[in-house]
């Protein structure tokens, strides 16, 4: 429940920020060419539709994630270093960018496919809010809380979590439709961010009944 202090609302569970005028859903690199590569991926891709059809009809501002390559002309060291470390290599001759705009494997899936009224921010980092106008966006809105769901969680949403916080934001992270790609190092992520106390964690089910007034606080 919200106590009220020094004339502050301090918030202290999901019902408290899961209101369309404090909240925003982020939904996190659901892109084709990462969800094909997760065998729990058609799990992954229900629950997050689920979650945002509820967001939808209940008129949460919806912001998709997606995770963009560089052409190589335009990778430095730091980018052919990573690009060398994910795809297991030692010469970077022979890095090929995975998520290079226009290409089929950069989109989002076609069963969340972003209506216009949604935005589509495309990012080379894992925290969603390093080099983007996400916190702007929320901030412009009077939004002080994010859900965050989709892929993956020891990825890039460990890190969007732990920056929404560290920027004064709320992050509310909806444990069962994230997925991951090493099951262990995302169920270790979830037990860190559970462990940090910043974020509130929720499941689908629990977060699609408050959007829809279900659940009442």
């Amino acid at each position: 429940m919200t106590i009220m202090h020094r004339g502050f609302e301090i918030g202290r569970t999901v019902q408290d920020f899961c209101r369309p005028d404090r909240m925003a859903l982020v939904v996190y690199d659901m892109q084709v060419g990462i969800i094909s590569q997760l065998k729990h991926g058609p799990d992954i891709v229900e629950r997050v539709a689920g979650v945002l059809d509820a967001a939808r009809q209940n008129s949460f501002r919806i912001i998709f994630m997606r995770h963009l390559s560089m052409p190589r002309e335009l990778m430095g060291a730091s980018q052919f270093r990573q690009a060398m470390a994910w795809q297991r290599i030692e010469d970077p001759d022979s890095v090929r960018p995975w998520f290079l705009r226009g290409t089929p494997g950069v989109e989002i899936v076609p069963e969340l496919a972003p209506r216009e009224s949604e935005a589509v921010l495309d990012k080379i980092t894992f925290s969603a809010f390093e080099g983007t106008p996400l916190a702007m966006i929320l901030r412009d809105c009077g939004l002080t809380a994010f859900a965050i769901c989709g892929v993956a969680t020891e990825i890039g949403i460990d890190p969007t979590v732990r920056h929404g916080a560290d920027l004064g934001l709320v992050p509310i992270v909806i444990a069962d439709a994230c997925g991951a790609g090493h099951q262990e190092a995302g169920a270790r992520a979830m037990e860190n961010i559970a462990f940090m106390g910043d974020a509130l964690v929720t499941d689908s089910a629990h977060i699609v009944n408050i959007m829809s007034g279900i659940e009442q606080v």
